[in-house]
């Protein structure tokens, strides 16, 4: 299912201008649309080994509010006045490398502007999509990106869910959180669904086949737990810490396992944020706790897109996405994120599809 909330028909940019924006501030809290700043730059002629990247769709990501903090993390931040990061995907539309052709579909991570300039050392990291394409665009921006295989090797490597066990999972009708929930239904596991809506409930139980859902803004949390997971918690895949993280480890069996792909609920905490109040239940149930990044896998990740690719072809696995037109829009969009006003991918289609 694709939700487009458009207001008008996108246009190519002049070309000899490049629209972008940059980090202003670093976030204290709440993410606000001061944080960025809006530049125009000219775009830059190429040279010999170079790529230009006219970028087609931004995604717009729970880790965007990592990277703008100066705090330890997995990559370096930010830097004040760079172009924000974000992964890209787009299409070449100039080249003076041999191993990229004009009309080429690439992503990577080529930040919140028009135009891209790649340079040699950069295009390891640059990944060409196949041609023709098997499944449409918009694909690559969730189940065929680092957004599937988060969800695929988070749960089927950490979490090794065996048929009949019960799978968890919060922040369930996300990105990754949906497709985790159907990947685990694949396996034969009872999937339950955390999330924060009646509607968004209603779409993983009749959209997505999971087995129960749970709305935390209105459920008591350990209870409605029980009740949804009779035999336990096997898995747990973790998106958001904090209060739900609590109460699923209430109820988790021993050698239980929790792939820990996201807190999202601690990233605008001005101050640091107590650890989890059963955190003793991790050693009495002999729990595994596994951090991991996606990029952790990078060079596995054929076989993710492969597999998950199968899936969406024979039906089994279904994607939301919100997009919102035009990158104009990108420092109001990304508030989604965070005030729960948004249900599957979320991307900001920056031009055209060709």
């Amino acid at each position: 299912m694709l939700l487009f909330f458009k207001t008008r028909k996108l246009k190519l940019m002049q070309k000899s201008i490049n629209r972008q924006w940059r980090l202003a501030a670093r976030p204290v809290g709440d993410i606000k649309e001061s944080d960025f700043e809006y530049r125009e730059e000219p775009i830059p002629s190429l040279e010999d080994g170079e790529v230009l990247v006219r970028n087609i769709y931004l995604s717009l990501d729970p880790t965007n509010r990592i990277w703008m903090s100066d705090r330890p993390q997995y990559m370096p931040p930010v830097q004040l006045g760079e172009v924000m990061r974000g992964l890209v995907l787009g299409v070449v539309e100039e080249s003076k490398n041999p191993n990229f052709q004009p009309g080429d579909m690439v992503s990577g991570l080529l930040g919140w502007q028009d135009y891209a300039l790649i340079s040699p050392p950069n295009l390891l990291s640059l990944i060409k999509l196949p041609t023709p394409l098997p499944v449409p665009l918009t694909a690559f921006m969730g189940p065929l990106s680092f957004i599937g295989c988060t969800a695929y090797f988070g749960l089927l490597d950490i979490g090794k869910p065996q048929a009949g066990e019960t799978v968890v999972v919060s922040a369930a009708s996300g990105a990754v959180g949906s497709i985790v929930g159907q990947i685990a239904k694949i396996k034969g596991c009872r999937v339950v669904g955390i999330t924060g809506s009646d509607e968004k409930c209603q779409w993983l139980l009749e959209e997505l086949g999971f087995d129960a859902a749970i709305n935390y803004q209105t459920a008591d949390l350990i209870p409605a737990l029980a009740k949804s997971c009779p035999n336990g918690i096997d898995v747990y895949f973790e998106n958001v810490g904090g209060a739900i993280l609590d109460a699923v480890l209430t109820q988790v069996n021993l050698n239980a396992r929790i792939p820990l792909c996201g807190l999202i609920s601690t990233y605008n905490s001005p101050e640091p944020v107590p650890g989890p109040y059963n955190f003793s239940q991790i050693l009495m149930k002999r729990v595994l706790v596994q951090g991991f990044i996606v990029s952790d896998y990078f060079q596995q990740w054929d076989v993710a897109f492969r597999e998950i690719g199968q899936w969406i072809q024979e039906g089994k696995i279904k994607y939301n996405q919100e997009i919102v037109e035009g990158l104009e829009n990108a420092p109001k969009a990304i508030l989604k994120l965070f005030d729960g006003n948004k249900m599957g991918k979320l991307i900001v289609q920056v031009s055209p599809e060709p």
